[in-house]
């Protein structure tokens, strides 16, 4: 697996999304969750989304239940509460396994190509952010404390 475009995710509607599709704009793939400290993040990665998606910039969440389980919900419970509570607009995929055996093998090829601190590959919390290219490569890892605000200048170079 060499780019983004090598996968297949699903949409929390169920329906299978090619991420081929992608290749040309930038991206912005998160771990989410519902309950989490850094739930709040949701309104700033839907600014970053707002600010910049008529450029090319597009957000992709991911729920993940595995950090203190909390992203217990369903599909149509994490979405509901997404839009009501940060008026989030920006894709949310199906809830995901992002370390382990079960691991979604694009958090797999993501964490490969940007190890974590001291190269750990492990994602250590909700809200970890990769920067994709418009070529489909992995650019950077960011850390759940990396308020989406802050990766802002690094989007716009990519724009």
């Amino acid at each position: 697996m060499t780019t983004i475009a090598d996968f297949k995710v699903t949409t929390n509607r169920g329906q299978e999304l090619d991420l081929e599709d992608k290749l040309g704009s930038v991206l912005l793939v998160v771990n989410t969750a519902s309950k989490c400290g850094f739930t709040p993040q949701y309104d700033g990665l839907e600014k970053l989304y707002e600010s910049y998606k008529d450029r090319g910039f597009e957000v992709l969440g991911f729920p993940c239940n595995q950090f203190g389980g909390q992203e217990p919900g369903d599909a149509d419970e994490i979405a509901e509460f997404c839009k009501v509570n940060f008026g989030v607009t920006f894709p949310l995929m199906q809830k995901v396994d992002v370390n382990g055996a079960g691991a979604s093998p694009l958090f797999d090829w993501m964490k490969r190509e940007a190890p974590g601190i001291l190269g750990s590959r492990a994602i250590k919390w909700n809200f970890t952010k990769f920067l994709i290219d418009r070529q489909g490569k992995v650019v950077k890892r960011y850390g759940p404390a990396d308020a989406p605000e802050g990766i802002a200048k690094d989007i716009e170079k990519l724009l």
